[in-house]
């Protein structure tokens, strides 16, 4: 996708938070580039250099702007358009090598490599490490922690990479950065800022959260989300809210997480749809009728993603004709016997989400026992052999391609396979289209409700959002 001159500098102008993380300006007299939203003195048209990725911008020795903090600007979801190998490669980005990324998309990495870069203008290695310097430009500024810590927690194999990159890029030394600014101290966990475009309609995506989420695992108290992390063999606990003052959400992160960082802002960022595009979504969507007024009453509603693929899928086949109170009743008793415990400041979390391999072990007595009926429990343990024998891949990518391998599986339907294609894959055109409350909402049934959402294609699933919040209000 090319960037219109013209209409990047109207934008630039305007200070439009819509195109926030969509592009970068680079100024040539100042050598310095920053978000469309800065609100530093506005460069002369002729001055301006414009870049899709800030990859682009640093590759061609351009310094991150101190003022407007680029590192801060919210990522951008992949479009329509894009190809959907270079989606879900950037999906998957964050949480493994570049050999790992292309094995899981059944491609060489060399072949991803050169998608990557005809599509984005960037390697992949210089994507990787941008988002390394953006997270530890943020701890930095934002946190006491000691300059090795960050270089560990930022993925950077030694304080002596990290300052090399610092001051390729940046200009500067971390440690130099650092006397400018300051540090805060964390207080005995890390403050990470996670920004969106406005609106996030965060009342109702914390709803829908609180209601299904994993007794022991998740909570939501005091309009934060609060929950149990194991990535790897690292466990903690995270608690999100909304920041003062600024479109961010604020995340605690207790500290014996510092060390897998960037796995989890992608996580998070992916659980609350933070990359979204909500007044173009809801522009498109606001052009039916049937829509109009649930988009209105809900500006700024985003998809609830999954934090964790096996997570989700335990949860939504637990909660497979029965009612959501019922299934968050099935779930935490799965959790109490099969969860780890672990200990936190949070009363309501006490246990980490039983992984695919626990459940796959466990026997169908085992289950039984636990009130989850035969057929339910025969589904359960073939999803978790399927993850743990590497047939499925609950990862964020190509979700139209995950739903045969889904749907294979014993005692996964059209609708629950749509479901995780929503949640657990990312897919924004996911359309659950047998779901009762949708059908309800439209007035129609079988074939016809594809029929109808036809028009809302590529956000189907933000419009299943919709037509879900407007039920239940």
């Amino acid at each position: 996708m090319g960037l219109h001159r013209d209409a990047c500098y109207r934008a630039m102008v305007a200070h439009d938070e819509r195109f926030d993380g969509v592009f970068y300006v680079a100024v040539s007299t100042t050598g310095v580039y920053c978000r469309p939203v800065c609100r530093a003195r506005t460069p002369g048209r002729d001055r301006c250099t414009f870049y899709r990725t800030a990859a682009e911008a640093e590759r061609e020795g351009y310094r991150a702007c101190f003022r407007c903090r680029p590192e801060l600007a919210p990522g951008s979801a992949p479009m329509d358009a894009m190809p959907r190998l270079v989606a879900a490669a950037l999906a998957r980005l964050g949480e493994g090598s570049l050999e790992a990324v292309a094995r899981g998309l059944g491609v060489s990495a060399r072949h991803l490599r050169r998608a990557m870069q005809a599509e984005l203008g960037v390697s992949p290695v210089e994507l990787v490490q941008t988002r390394r310097l953006a997270l530890a430009k943020q701890l930095v500024r934002d946190t006491d922690l000691t300059m090795a810590d960050i270089a560990f927690a930022a993925g950077f194999g030694s304080i002596r990479r990290m300052n090399a990159l610092f001051r390729a890029r940046a200009g500067r030394a971390p440690s130099e950065l650092r006397r400018v600014h300051g540090g805060r101290a964390g207080g005995g966990a890390l403050q990470l800022a996670l920004a969106y475009r406005p609106p996030l309609d965060w009342d109702a995506l914390l709803g829908f959260l609180a209601a299904r989420a994993l007794p022991g695992v998740e909570a939501v108290q005091d309009g934060r989300y609060l929950r149990t992390v194991r990535i790897g063999a690292q466990r903690g606990w995270v608690a999100v809210g909304p920041a003062r003052g600024r479109h961010a959400l604020e995340a605690e992160v207790s500290l014996s997480l510092t060390g897998v960082l960037l796995p989890l802002v992608t996580r998070l960022r992916r659980l609350f749809d933070l990359d979204a595009h909500p007044r173009d979504i809801a522009a498109h969507l606001a052009r039916d009728g049937r829509l109009r007024r649930h988009v209105r009453a809900h500006p700024g509603l985003r998809v609830p993603g999954a934090f964790d693929g096996f997570e989700a899928a335990l949860r939504a086949v637990l909660g497979q004709q029965v009612s959501v109170a019922a299934a968050t009743t099935l779930a935490g008793r799965v959790v109490a016997a099969l969860g780890d415990a672990v200990v936190t400041p949070h009363a309501a979390l006490t246990r980490l989400a039983p992984p695919p391999e626990r459940v796959a072990g466990a026997s169908a007595a085992e289950l039984a026992r636990l009130g989850i009926l035969p057929a339910r429990a025969h589904t359960l343990r073939g999803l978790a052999r399927a993850l743990v024998r590497g047939e499925l891949s609950l990862q964020p990518g190509d979700g139209e391609r995950a739903l045969p391998a889904l749907e294979a599986l014993p005692g996964i339907g059209p609708w629950t396979a749509h479901y995780l294609a929503m949640r657990a894959l990312g897919w924004p055109d996911a359309f659950p289209d047998t779901d009762l409350g949708v059908r309800k909402a439209l007035g129609v049934s079988g074939r016809a409700a594809r029929v109808a959402a036809e028009p809302w294609r590529p956000w189907r699933a933000y419009a299943v959002m919709h037509l879900w919040m407007g039920s239940t209000t």
